[in-house]
């Protein structure tokens, strides 16, 4: 029985888990501050403040009322408001996704274009907005060959160029 006191691991309860994985970090009881203020009334923590439980209230309490001089110094804009409120907030509504004009032939097949090549009577019809674009813009160069290309917004740019191989576009909503 007196082996199986001096084997008793000495540290306070932790998950067991952590135990296992040797992660339980507890100090050593004998070396904690408490055990030296055992017998002196107060703790160490004064005999008229009183260590007590949530002296200043819970959390964020009192930051307009007894914190007020903390609040304004480190968290000053915290409290109020800014700005005007949009009831229907629609997130995606200002979202227009772009596609340049070097990229237009990418949405058809290589075997789409060198058809549209030799058969010019035609023009293929590319519907940018099928694709998940709403607006052709102008870096790049276009092959010498005549499309149509059908998107919500055109820059000037991209319709120059479209209009330079003898393309047509069509704005649609």
């Amino acid at each position: 029985l007196a082996q199986a006191i001096w084997l008793r691991p000495r540290f306070r309860y932790c998950y067991p888990a952590l135990r296992a994985k040797g992660l339980a970090s507890t100090m050593t009881a004998r070396f904690k501050k408490s055990r030296h203020l055992r017998g002196q009334i107060s703790n160490g923590r004064g005999r008229i403040g009183k260590h007590r439980k949530h002296p200043g209230g819970c959390g964020n309490s009192g930051g307009q009322h007894h914190h007020r001089i903390n609040f304004d110094k480190y968290h000053p804009g915290y409290f109020g408001k800014v700005g005007m409120r949009n009831f229907h907030t629609i997130k995606h509504g200002k979202v227009i996704p772009i596609i340049n004009v070097d990229k237009l032939w990418s949405l058809v097949t290589e075997q789409t274009r060198v058809w549209y090549k030799e058969h010019t009577e035609k023009a293929p019809i590319i519907d940018v907005v099928r694709h998940g674009f709403m607006k052709v813009t102008g870096k790049g160069h276009l092959p010498e060959q005549p499309l149509i290309v059908k998107a919500r917004y055109f820059t000037k740019e991209a319709e120059a160029k479209i209009k330079a191989v003898g393309g047509v576009c069509v704005l649609c909503a």
